[in-house]
């Protein structure tokens, strides 16, 4: 199994537009960051974890070529706003299965009501297989995927264990229950914003308290501000086994 990290970026993406921070203006690729999420490989399945509004740039640069389902993490506009891109996909293949909270589910209807529809359906909508998830696991290609509910501010959203790889993103609070969840991982993908405080993501000092609870044997950092500081040298203060995501690293689990 491996993971490919399809975007590392905040909501905003670095470059931010009409920003003139340094970081934007790196040379560097690593510097780059498309809006989060994650690409899930074994055995000839492609499973992507949340549909970002530059999920079709993301699928031709890493040359994927099926996709067998998309779990979300929860509504925000940078982890659903590309949903419309599984079009082919969808041509090729026939309906997309998707997960997620019923929250989230509900929420894609109102977005993107054209694809729901059941009457008087647009000929070119894309179709999906709507599976509404809690925090019980549930299977996808042959694969136990473990739910982790985390808290995103106040707002309840979900990661996913799939195996010893933990996929944490947009997270501010894990609850010790749901900490429980990710003991004995041997890839960690968690959320960090930047240094400084914010309501609603962990910054590093956060971040790494997790961390040093949990022990994975490593940990990648994504959902990465340009305020975070350059790649290279933010890796500079990493403890051992932590390291910066960036767009396209490929991890195996």
């Amino acid at each position: 199994m491996k993971i490919t990290f399809l975007g590392t970026g905040t909501s905003q993406g670095v470059p931010v537009i009409a920003s003139n921070h340094p970081v934007g203006k790196s040379l560097n690729p690593k510097d780059k960051r498309l809006r989060t999420s994650a690409l899930i490989s074994w055995e000839g399945a492609n499973i992507a974890i949340d549909c970002s509004p530059d999920f079709r740039q993301q699928m031709l640069r890493n040359e994927v070529q099926h996709l067998e389902a998309i779990l979300f993490t929860h509504e925000h506009a940078d982890h659903t706003a590309g949903l419309d891109d599984i079009r082919p996909f969808v041509y090729l293949q026939g309906d997309m299965p998707i997960y997620g909270l019923k929250r989230v589910i509900d929420e894609l209807r109102i977005r993107f009501a054209y694809i729901f529809a059941t009457e008087n359906r647009y000929e070119g909508a894309p179709s999906v297989i709507v599976n509404e998830v809690a925090t019980q696991p549930f299977v996808v290609q042959g694969k136990t995927i473990q739910p982790i509910q985390v808290e995103h501010g106040s707002l309840p959203i979900l990661g996913y264990r799939i195996e010893n790889l933990g996929y944490i993103t947009d997270a501010k609070h894990i609850a010790p229950e749901e900490m429980d969840k990710l003991r004995g991982l041997d890839v960690l993908v968690l959320n960090c914003l930047r240094d400084t405080s914010h309501p609603t993501h962990l910054n590093l000092p956060e971040a790494l308290e997790i961390i040093e609870e949990l022990k994975p044997q490593q940990t990648y950092l994504t959902h990465i501000s340009q305020t975070f500081g350059f790649h290279d040298e933010v890796e500079k203060r990493l403890p051992r086994n932590v390291f910066l995501a960036y767009d396209n690293l490929v991890v195996e689990c």
